[in-house]
């Protein structure tokens, strides 16, 4: 076979085999069978072999699983992987509704109706679909051809994972001519039932351990280092929403799009971009006009889902107009558009042995309860977090107690309810200990709940927050709050062994010093290798690799994995500290207001608490913290170990602090990127959404329909000469 033959028989090949993956998987209308489909791949790999410079197109549909990996590495998201807000009742759905109105002003459904018809809102419509069981994907195409996969992670930074999904047959490793230049698909992998339940035969059998559920397994596949092991799990992947898409100068013009722009103007249009695309999508969706609607979708789904062939916790429940999805924005990492209805848990009955305490990084002692194993869910499960005593005397929970326990969003085990009619007189009041279970140290009492009311009113994008926009404003408004709303209990011995363990377990998390986990660090610390986690920048492969179970190789992956994260940037610094109610949100705050870490160590009581976010519960934390000598003796350790700390990104003051802009149209003088670089230096915000919160709207040629809404709402209109003005 000459070149040009081999050429031409592998694009036949992979051409025909892109055609029956799209028959059998999408089209649910095989042509061929799994021997035909097997024979025609394995032809092409063997042409492929003999002739390697025809390897990239080979390579864009073949799923071999290749050797396996040595870890997974970090991959940043174009954009952010969100998560959506839970809402239990149709109760908590009206309520949703009713907050999303009030962010449209001039949008209700009264007005809506007088809408033109070529505007893509002009009907207000929602938009139903499945709420997946399984492990959240980001997939990344360039010219048609699948590049790169990733797990959400944190929302902003997740794993590489493109070698695991190449081997899932539902996803298409290229895409049909003609194809977007760029594309970013969001969706869900799962494990059918019906694969969950062979491979649970299969593990009884070979006396193997059972899996849970139908998500963990899909999860634990998607993670193995081998891909050869994530292929025989046969995991599928339905897509659900398109990130981005871009179509580029080169890109052929198709009938859903003008060769400029892709007319995606609705969520509901997606779908159906995806399904011509060859992704699947399963047919139980639809739109509705009004929430008696949704309702109805959401009994069918509950009537259908226990025979549906994968795990679904829900129904997803979206704004289709992307207009509106995108006046309404982004708040924290849920999208205000969109929301997920969860069917009510899987509930069972079982009985409290006894109460423990769990020790946290913080020395907050948490009440667990201990009980009968029981099947809830898919999962058996033996103990559950009680949260803190406000819990337990408010659900009257005793020792000895029979009680209701489910699983929240069919995944938190916890207990919800006391059979108080089944006591027989045996039961035990429980009471927090005076002194800490491990350690004998003193324990403390202190205030959590009011600053818990301030956060969710501060963060409001209406209402309260604008009338409290100014530090005295701020202090005022707390000065009402009662810091003593809720109690945690503390351990306040510093040296506590629970406490510094889990400390050092929370540091490496942070620090992500992932060869390092929980049984290395105990380990290093029974050798007396380490007392505290900033030994662990004095280590050398040699104290190391000579430890029983360790050998040269696993000694130089754990000195060069803590070596690569000596430098850290300021937030994250902060988070590893275990400053009692400083998680990464709070974190990020601090090191944006300050911009290093003396600032934030020199900053007075009300500095910290003015911060917008923070509050006086937690600048009342932070200080302390930063005057305890322990704990600045431990700062001072890192430092001398190596550890640097990169300054923070400090927030931009001048004279256009406080203002919020959004731009429309174009400008003679600068490009919209010019024009959000002005503004961001002289402390201003760029927003994309004309709100209420818009101070100035910056008109250029040919406005949008923002223009009419920053009318509506009275909103200042900057013209080009007005905006120079203003900026100079």
């Amino acid at each position: 076979m000459t070149k040009e033959e081999a050429k031409k028989r592998i694009e036949k090949l992979r051409d025909q085999i892109q055609d029956f993956r799209y028959r059998y998987h999408v089209l649910n209308d095989p042509k061929v069978t799994d021997d035909v489909y097997e024979s025609l791949t394995r032809e092409l790999r063997l042409i492929g072999s003999q002739h390697p410079e025809f390897k990239d197109i080979v390579d864009s549909i073949d799923r071999v699983a290749g050797k396996p990996l040595s870890k997974f590495s970090k991959v940043a998201h174009k954009n952010p992987m969100l998560s959506l807000n839970d809402i239990f009742s149709l109760e908590d759905l009206e309520a949703w509704e009713k907050r999303i109105l009030k962010l449209l002003p001039g949008f209700s459904r009264t007005v809506l109706k007088e809408v033109p018809k070529d505007r893509p809102f002009h009907a207000w419509n929602y938009f139903c679909e499945l709420k997946y069981d399984g492990l959240a994907v980001s997939l990344i195409y360039e010219k048609g051809v699948f590049v790169r996969g990733s797990t959400r992670g944190d929302g902003q930074i997740g794993e590489d994972i493109t070698r695991n999904l190449k081997v899932i047959e539902t996803i298409p490793l290229k895409l049909p001519v003609p194809y977007p230049e760029y594309l970013e698909v969001r969706g869900e992998c799962v494990m059918s039932k019906g694969i969950f339940d062979k491979l649970n035969v299969k593990n009884k059998k070979e006396g193997k351990p059972l899996f849970a559920n139908t998500r963990n397994v899909a999860a634990g596949s998607l993670r193995q280092l081998d891909p050869q092991l994530t292929k025989e799990r046969h995991l599928d992947f339905f897509a659900y929403d398109i990130a981005e898409i871009q179509l580029g100068s080169e890109a052929p013009k198709r009938a859903w799009e003008p060769r400029s722009q892709v007319q995606l103007t609705t969520h509901s249009d997606k779908h159906k971009l995806l399904r011509e695309l060859g992704f699947i999508i399963d047919k139980h969706e639809r739109k509705c006009k009004n929430l008696k609607e949704i309702e109805e979708f959401i009994k069918e789904i509950k009537e259908f889902r226990p025979k549906f062939a994968y795990g679904t916790d829900g129904v997803v429940i979206s704004v289709d107009s992307l207009e509106l999805q995108n006046i309404l924005g982004v708040v924290g990492k849920a999208p205000r558009f969109m929301a997920a209805y969860k069917y009510p848990p899987e509930k069972a009955t079982t009985t409290i042995k006894q109460i423990l305490i769990n020790m946290g990084r913080t020395g907050a002692m948490t009440p667990i309860a201990v009980f009968e194993p029981t099947l809830v869910a898919g999962s058996t499960i033996g103990k559950a977090t009680l949260h803190n005593m406000d819990q337990i005397e408010r659900l009257d929970i005793r020792v000895g107690d029979t009680v209701v326990i489910q699983k929240a969003g069919d995944v938190i085990p916890e207990v919800v309810e006391s059979l108080k009619d089944m006591r027989t007189g045996k039961e035990k009041k429980f009471k927090m200990p005076s002194h800490c279970p491990v350690c004998g140290g003193k324990v403390e009492k202190k205030g959590t709940g009011g600053e818990v009311l301030l956060r969710k009113v501060l963060r409001r994008p209406t209402g309260a927050s604008r009338a409290i926009r100014q530090p005295a404003d701020m202090r005022a408004f707390r000065d009402n709050i009662s810091p003593k709303d809720s109690v945690a209990y503390y351990c306040i011995n510093p040296k506590c062994p629970a406490k510094n363990r889990r400390g050092m377990q929370h540091f490496v998390g942070a620090f992500e010093i992932y060869e390092v986990g929980p049984k290395v660090l105990d380990r290093f610390k029974d050798e007396g290798l380490i007392s505290d986690a900033a030994d662990l920048f004095t280590l050398k492969k040699e104290d190391i690799a000579g430890l029983e179970r360790f050998g040269e190789k696993s000694a130089e992956n754990i000195i060069a994995s803590i070596n690569e994260k000596k430098k850290v940037p300021l937030w994250r610094f902060l988070y590893a500290l275990g400053i009692i109610h400083v998680g990464e949100q709070t974190a990020q705050d601090l090191a944006t207001n300050f911009d290093s870490l003396e600032k934030i160590m020199n900053a007075t009581k009300e500095e910290l608490s003015d911060i917008e976010n923070i509050g006086p519960v937690v600048g009342k934390s932070a200080y302390e913290f930063f005057h305890t000598k322990e704990n600045l003796n431990f700062i001072k350790k890192l430092i001398k170990n190596g550890v640097v700390v990169d300054k923070g990104e400090k927030k931009k003051v001048g004279p256009l602090t406080g203002k919020t802009f959004v731009i429309t149209g174009t400008l003679d003088s600068m490009s919209r990127e010019k024009i959000k670089e002005e503004i961001v230096s002289r402390g201003g915000k760029v927003s994309s959404a004309v709100s209420g919160e818009t101070d100035y709207l910056v008109a250029g040629a040919e406005p949008g329909s923002k223009y009419a809404k920053a009318q509506k709402l009275d909103t200042k209109i900057l013209d080009e000469k007005a905006f120079l003005n203003l900026l100079s």
